[in-house]
């Protein structure tokens, strides 16, 4: 993978490339980026021009064997680790290297993926990927060889903050002191979720999300959309050029999540003073408890997405709405006064709250159950008040 396949962050381009031909290489790094930004395919790119000795800011034709070794994905000194689950086929146990083909498929449909993209190539339903310490003891093994070629040994870790404490505890005095010629280049989108110790034996590179002219830009000459339907899409993206994609095939989640989020606003109007609605919430409630637990937390989000988008209509700040529901019969301009800064507080944190519970795999019927009727108050809660 090359830098100049990677979308925008030019600045970390040469920040990358200027550190490597100085020999100031770190051997622990640390990328943050929100979903969608481009930080795993930066790391690939990044491993590529060390391990086979590019020069300048891209591939050379004398390395050729080596690059192409890395456009498949099977350089023997270029190494992953990311969150797994068990399957039919491993039924207990998982590693990283248990599920390499899937990943190289991962990565070559999804190289701005997300988990749920991940989990999908899995099969995953209601389990939850991890990072255990059996993938840290087979990094130790793996590092401790020499390298093939003779250069750079790449160890990618891919959603660091999946990492249970077990792994990371193994990780630490590897991450400290690395063998000969090793790099570690952690990746991760929520940066306090990482234990305080692995962070602090890493330089950290923050990636902003990409700006909506590189998303529309590139929408308009790889996938041959028109300007203003590229332009439209870049703004609902939000510099995520996954959810881009997923806008243009038609296959986001969103789709599905808006008209989640109606049934459920509408229910919890309807449920002041008739009793009769909360039968509606409950069933709502077990619909959404049906499904995964990642697409629990990705839903929760969307809606905190919702409330905040209502407020900003409702405070004349239209220029930072980008959501557009096609709901039938629903305008976000009519559910706009009902989300004031006289609830919003207590409504994200309601929402925040059973996302953590969910998370740690409290029951979601109770936990959606009890997040329903508490909506219910907070959304008819006068904003004179």
């Amino acid at each position: 993978m090359l830098f100049s396949e990677i979308l925008g962050h030019e600045h970390i381009k040469n920040h990358l490339t200027m550190s490597a031909r100085q020999g100031r290489i770190p051997h622990a790094q640390l990328f943050i980026g929100p979903e969608g930004s481009g930080t795993l395919a930066m790391a690939i790119a990044y491993a590529q021009y060390l391990v086979c000795q590019n020069k300048g800011k891209e591939n050379s034709d004398e390395n050729e064997a080596c690059n192409i070794k890395f456009n498949n994905l099977q350089h023997p000194d270029l190494h992953f680790v990311y969150p797994t689950v068990t399957t039919e086929d491993v039924k207990s146990k998982p590693k990283s290297i248990d599920f390499l083909q899937d990943w190289r498929q991962f990565i070559s449909e999804y190289p701005y993926g997300e988990l749920s993209d991940w989990y999908k190539i899995l099969g995953v339903n209601n389990k939850q990927g991890e990072i255990r310490v059996d993938d840290a003891q087979e990094i130790l093994k793996t590092l401790a060889l020499k390298s093939h070629e003779g250069s750079y040994k790449i160890m990618i870790i891919w959603m660091a903050d999946k990492m249970n404490i077990a792994a990371s505890n193994k990780l630490l005095k590897l991450l400290e002191e690395p063998t000969d010629k090793t790099v570690f280049i952690l990746i991760s989108e929520n940066e306090e979720d990482i234990l305080q110790t692995i962070r602090s034996r890493c330089q950290v590179l923050y990636f902003n999300g990409l700006p909506e002219n590189v998303i529309a830009e590139t929408l308009i000459s790889q996938e041959n959309v028109d300007e203003k339907t590229a332009i439209k899409i870049a703004h609902q993206a939000q510099g995520n050029y996954n959810k881009a994609l997923h806008i243009l095939k038609e296959d986001n989640d969103e789709l599905s999540f808006e008209k989640c989020f109606v049934d459920w606003v509408r229910a919890a109007f309807r449920a002041k003073g008739n009793a009769a609605a909360i039968h509606d919430l409950i069933a709502w409630s077990e619909q959404i408890a049906g499904l995964g637990r990642e697409v629990q937390k990705k839903f929760l989000i969307y809606c905190i997405d919702m409330f905040r988008q209502a407020l900003l209509l409702n405070y004349q700040a239209e220029k930072l709405v980008y959501m557009e529901p096609s709901v039938e019969n629903f305008k976000l301009e009519k559910f706009a006064p009902f989300v004031t800064g006289n609830n919003i507080s207590e409504i994200f944190k309601e929402l925040s709250d059973a996302s953590y519970h969910i998370e740690r795999n409290a029951n979601a019927k109770i936990i959606l159950t009890d997040l329903s009727i508490k909506l219910t108050r907070l959304i008819h809660k006068n904003y004179n008040e």
